[in-house]
């Protein structure tokens, strides 16, 4: 059976849901992360980082509670959520979810949402990617036909073009229908749709897309 994992990195606190334990879900800690997991009573499967972001009465409480430690010099060319992501798409997961990746610095948000998108990545893992903050649900998207429900809280879902052009994108069920659009990176036209109905459908043939779920 494929496992869920979930990937809780040091971002801000504030922007993390609250996190609950699954025994169906492989919980990954990232740098400060981890700390975070075991604060709210879950002991991760393995964590990652150099841990320049805690500090040594934290150190202390992971090292005392956690065996599966990679642990690794500040000066190194990935960052501490890389070297994660790539452990966690060789388990070939159902699902990965990212906490803890947004907010602070955005020069964080940004490798992390790039990260998700990499070639190399989506060409390997057939699952979908998900970043997750209190606000906002973010998927890198392949060429396929997808149907998403309405979620009550996250009532906005904007489509941004990461590739160069999206071809044919289609969107029913929208209060802002498309049929065989092509959109081009940098376009907003695909910002601030709403479902009209419980579920909806869109689909496209061309392209890496990033769907935004959010709420004001």
């Amino acid at each position: 059976m494929q496992k869920t994992i979930y990937i809780v990195a040091g971002g801000p606190e504030a922007y993390i849901p609250k996190l609950e334990n699954d025994q169906d879900v492989l919980w990954i800690g990232v740098d400060r992360g981890v700390y975070y997991l075991l604060q709210a009573g879950i002991c991760p499967h393995i964590a990652f980082g150099d841990f320049d972001s805690v500090n040594e009465a934290e150190w202390a409480v992971i090292n005392k509670q956690l065996t599966n430690i990679n642990r690794y010099l500040p000066e190194k060319d990935e960052t501490d959520m890389e070297l994660a992501l790539l452990w966690a798409v060789k388990q070939q997961p159902a699902l990965i979810r990212i906490f803890g990746g947004t907010g602070g610095r955005l020069d964080h948000f940004l490798a992390n949402v790039f990260l998700m998108a990499r070639p190399s990545i989506l060409s390997s893992l057939s699952c979908t990617i998900e970043m997750i903050d209190e606000k906002n649900i973010i998927s890198i998207l392949r060429p396929g036909t997808y149907t998403i429900e309405k979620i009550a809280d996250k009532q906005y879902i904007s489509f941004l073009p990461l590739s160069r052009e999206i071809i044919d994108i289609t969107l029913i069920g929208f209060k802002y229908p498309l049929k065989d659009q092509h959109v081009s990176r940098g376009s907003t036209l695909c910002m601030s749709n709403e479902l009209i109905q419980s579920k909806g459908t869109f689909s496209f043939k061309e392209g890496i897309l990033i769907m935004v779920r959010s709420m004001d």
